[in-house]
């Protein structure tokens, strides 16, 4: 085991061969293992306690903090980055040893939940919570949109049938599907939510355009099939006893 005190080209000139070295907390430059050295040796059986849950974990004993971490995301899902592992009240870092700092057969561990992974998993549970409430909120006024849209087309064939129908029906729905449309607007959404409250709106604004074409269709059935009203000019009519000629008079 080595001091490290000089540059980063002290720790190039110490590697010699397949010998590979790695710095320490501290400034201790010692020779770099890797796990599969690890595993040869002998195992010991670590108590990891994590609130009110107790986990024996069995891990080599040469094994990093960093290793301990990674086995325990099997036993309690947490991402290593998001543990914090305590010895004797001391949190310790990834790059340690187990053994270097006491570890042994049945030591205790104590794990924590890193505060700000914790914060950020409580915030995605409120905005998921969040869009869940917006998705129900825009399916109630989809139902009400789909109804209302059954009356629309049902006049729409009327109408495009050549039989006027009463005004006051389409300007009725127009309304109530403006309603939809400034209900849409109250809802907060994000995600999902918005994606779907979007397309109720294109829906609600594509039926509102189908009315304002029967309003105009409705009051002039004839424009929008390319025919105009025809008004027949009647003959005069003669007394029978008339009889038409082509002599004419002329008048000084």
């Amino acid at each position: 085991m080595k001091r490290f005190s000089s540059s980063k080209r002290a720790v190039n000139n110490v590697v010699k061969g397949e010998i590979k070295w790695e710095l320490r907390p501290g400034g201790m430059l010692v020779q770099k293992r890797d796990m599969g050295d690890a595993s040869s040796g002998p195992m010991i059986k670590i108590k990891v306690s994590h609130g009110s849950f107790h986990h024996d974990i069995t891990v080599p004993a040469q094994s990093t903090f960093g290793d301990l971490k990674k086995v325990l995301v099997q036993e309690i899902g947490l991402e290593p980055k998001e543990q914090r592992l305590l010895f004797q009240g001391k949190e310790k870092d990834d790059e340690e040893c187990l053994h270097m700092v006491g570890v042994k057969d049945m030591s205790k561990v104590v794990l924590l939940e890193d505060p700000a992974s914790k914060e950020r998993k409580l915030e995605e549970m409120k905005r998921n919570q969040s869009v869940l409430k917006a998705c129900e909120e825009v399916a109630k006024v989809r139902a009400e949109v789909v109804q209302l849209s059954d009356k629309v087309y049902a006049l729409e064939g009327i109408v495009h049938g050549g039989t006027k129908v009463d005004e006051k029906e389409l300007l009725g729905l127009t309304e109530l599907l403006m309603v939809q449309l400034l209900q849409l607007d109250t809802i907060e959404a994000n995600g999902e939510a918005k994606v779907q409250r979007r397309a109720e709106v294109r829906r609600v604004q594509r039926l509102v355009d189908t009315l304002d074409n029967m309003k105009a269709r409705n009051s002039n059935p004839f424009s929008s099939s390319g025919k105009s009203e025809a008004f027949e000019c009647a003959s005069p009519s003669f007394p029978s006893s008339t009889r038409i000629t082509h002599d004419w008079e002329v008048f000084d």
